[in-house]
C-alpha cells in the first residue's frame, strides 16, 4: 500500500506539508479506470474521512513552488488563460493576505479555487466542515451530464465543462466520469421536452415523424403519446471523487484548503483588500473574494449586504431501486445504458447501475423546502419515493422492482432559484466587482462545476470571463438583477419551470 501511495502522489501531488492532509483522508484503491488507450486499471480515491484531523494536519500558505513558478507552468500549456497579476500587488508573503479567497468547498468553489492557483494566483479555500462532509450538494455516489436544456443559455456551458473534466481528468491522471448515452423522454407536446431536444442537438428515436430503431427499446415501455429522443454527450460522475480531484488539483497548484472555517462575515477594506472573517474569529485578507457556500448562500449574503438572494434550500431524495433478476448486467455502465431524463409531473431522472451492483438510481427532482442548519434528515419522505415508485411500474416495469420502496434512500439539498437559473454575478454594492458570488445551481449544476469555477476565477481576478464568451456562454441570463422587477426571475409564467 505505501508504495501504492508513493506511486500515485509522486504523479498527482507534489510531497510538501501544503498537501499532507490528503495522504490522511484518502486511501488508494485499484479500481478505477485508467485514461488510456489500453484501459489499464491504476489507483483511484476512496475516501476515508475518519483519519482527518483538521487541528493536527499544519496546511502552510505556499507549496513547494512559488506563484511566479506556478504562473509559469500555466504559460507554458496550450490550455491555459493569461497569468494572474494580482500577485504582484499581494503585499508579499504576508500570511493570511491571499490574491483568491473562495469561500465554499463544494464542487464550484473547489473548481473556482483550482482554476484560479493554475493561473499563479495565491488562493485560499474555506469549507466550514469537514471536507468532503455530506451535508451539502456536492456529495455522494454519482451525477449526470447531459447536454440537452430547455434554456439555450446551458448547452455551451455543458461543452465547455465536458472539455475542463476532461482536462482536470488528465492532470489527475484517473477518472471520475464515465462517458454514456443520455436519452430524454416525456409528452411528445412537452415544451420543455421539445426544447431541450432542439438545444442539445438530440435525436428523435422514438414516438416522432421517423422513428428509428434504438438498443434500449425493449427496457422502456413508451406511453402513448410520448417522444424518446438520444444524445452522446451524456455521462455520470462520481460527486465526492470528482470533488477531492479538485481540491486536490488546487492544493498541487498552491492553493491553501482549510476546514471547519465557517465564515461569518465579508466585509471591504479599503481599496484593494476584502476581509474574510470567520465564526471562531479568524481572519483572512485577499484581493478578490468567490462565495459558492449553496444552501447557506442567502444566510451569508443577507449578512453581509443586507441583501435577500432568492435561493431557497430543499430536501431531496435520492433512490436506489433493485433491477429485477437477470437484468442487472443490462441497465450498467458497462452494457452502454444510458442516463436519461423524465419530462412532465414528476420530473424523473437517472443513472446506470454502477456505484451498488444490482441497483439503479431512479430519483424525482425537488422536494420541500428546508432549513440547511435544522434540516430533517429522514429518508422516509413517501412523497418523494411514491410518485417515482409509479413512474417505474408505469415506464420501466420489467427490468425494475419497485415492491417494497427503495432499497437505499440518501438525503440531499438542491439550492433552489424561482427559476431553476443560477447566480453568477458580483456582488455589487461597496464591493463592486471584488465579490463574486456563484449560487442557486437548482438540483443541476454539478455537471457545470469546471466551467463554472473557471468563470468565476475569471471573473474575480479580470472582472469578466473570457473562457465565458469564448466558449459561447451567455452570462446575462444568470445576473442577480433578473429578480429585481419579477421576483420569478426569468419566467414569465407561474407554471414555467427553469429545468
Amino acid at each position: 500500500m505505501v508504495q501504492i501511495l508513493s506511486r500515485f502522489f509522486s504523479s498527482f501531488i507534489p510531497l510538501t506539508t501544503n498537501c499532507s492532509f490528503f495522504f490522511q483522508i484518502i486511501r488508494v484503491t485499484v479500481c478505477h479506470e485508467a485514461i488510456s488507450p489500453s484501459n489499464r486499471s491504476q489507483p483511484s480515491l476512496s475516501l476515508s474521512r475518519q483519519v482527518y484531523s483538521p487541528r493536527r494536519v499544519a496546511v502552510h500558505a505556499h507549496g513547494s513552488r512559488t506563484a511566479e513558478e506556478r504562473a509559469e507552468r500555466v504559460r507554458g500549456s496550450d490550455r491555459s488563460k493569461r497569468p494572474s497579476a494580482m500577485a504582484a500587488s499581494n503585499g508579499g508573503d504576508a500570511p493570511g493576505r491571499f490574491d483568491v479567497i473562495v469561500v465554499g468547498a463544494g464542487i464550484m468553489g473547489s473548481c473556482a479555487a483550482y482554476a484560479a492557483s493554475s493561473r499563479g494566483a495565491r488562493a485560499l479555500l474555506l469549507e466550514r466542515f469537514d471536507l468532503l462532509h455530506h451535508r451539502g450538494s456536492s456529495h455522494g455516489e454519482s451525477r449526470t451530464i447531459r447536454a440537452t436544456y430547455p434554456q439555450a443559455h446551458y448547452p455551451p456551458m455543458v461543452r465547455l465543462s465536458r472539455r475542463l473534466w476532461e482536462e482536470a481528468q488528465a492532470d489527475a491522471g484517473y477518472r471520475v466520469l464515465t462517458p454514456t448515452p443520455h436519452l430524454d423522454l416525456g409528452p411528445r407536446d412537452d415544451p420543455e421536452l421539445r426544447a431541450a431536444i432542439g438545444n442539445g442537438g438530440a435525436t428523435v428515436v422514438a414516438g416522432g415523424a421517423e422513428p428509428s430503431p434504438w438498443p434500449w427499446a425493449g427496457v422502456f415501455r413508451v406511453p402513448d403519446g410520448w417522444a424518446v429522443a438520444s444524445s452522446e454527450l451524456g455521462g455520470v460522475m462520481k460527486a465526492t471523487k470528482a470533488v477531492a480531484m479538485f481540491q486536490a488539483l488546487a492544493v498541487k497548484m498552491g492553493a491553501v484548503v482549510r476546514d471547519r472555517m465557517e465564515v461569518v462575515d465579508i466585509a471591504k477594506r479599503g481599496e484593494e483588500s476584502i476581509l474574510v472573517r470567520t465564526a471562531s474569529g479568524e481572519e483572512f485578507h485577499g484581493a478578490k473574494c468567490i462565495v459558492t457556500v449553496g444552501a447557506w448562500t442567502s444566510k451569508l449574503v443577507r449578512s453581509v449586504v443586507g441583501m435577500d438572494l432568492p435561493v431557497q434550500p430543499v430536501h431531496t431524495l435520492i433512490c436506489y431501486w433493485k433491477v429485477k433478476p437477470g437484468h442487472e448486467s443490462e441497465l450498467t455502465t458497462e452494457a452502454g445504458f444510458p442516463t436519461f431524463a423524465s419530462y412532465g409531473d414528476p420530473y424523473i431522472y437517472s443513472t446506470p447501475s454502477m456505484e451498488f451492483p444490482g441497483l439503479i438510481k431512479i430519483a424525482k427532482h425537488g422536494g420541500p423546502p428546508c432549513d440547511p442548519d435544522s434540516r430533517d434528515w429522514s429518508t422516509g419522505a413517501a412523497d418523494l419515493a411514491e410518485p417515482v415508485a409509479r413512474w417505474i411500474d408505469a415506464v420501466m416495469p420489467g427490468h425494475v422492482d419497485t415492491a417494497g420502496g427503495p432499497v437505499i434512500r440518501q438525503s440531499c439539498m438542491y439550492s433552489m432559484t424561482p427559476d431553476e437559473d443560477y447566480v453568477i454575478d458580483f456582488l455589487g454594492g461597496e464591493f463592486g466587482k471584488d465579490v463574486v458570488v456563484g449560487a442557486g445551481f437548482s438540483g443541476h449544476g454539478f455537471k457545470m462545476g469546471p466551467a463554472v469555477g473557471r468563470i468565476l476565477a475569471e471573473m474575480a481576478m479580470d472582472g469578466e470571463s473570457r473562457s465565458a464568451v469564448e466558449a459561447g456562454v451567455e452570462l446575462e441570463p444568470l445576473r442577480i438583477g433578473r429578480f429585481v422587477d419579477n421576483p420569478k426571475g426569468n419566467l414569465s409564467n407561474p407554471g414555467d419551470r427553469g429545468l
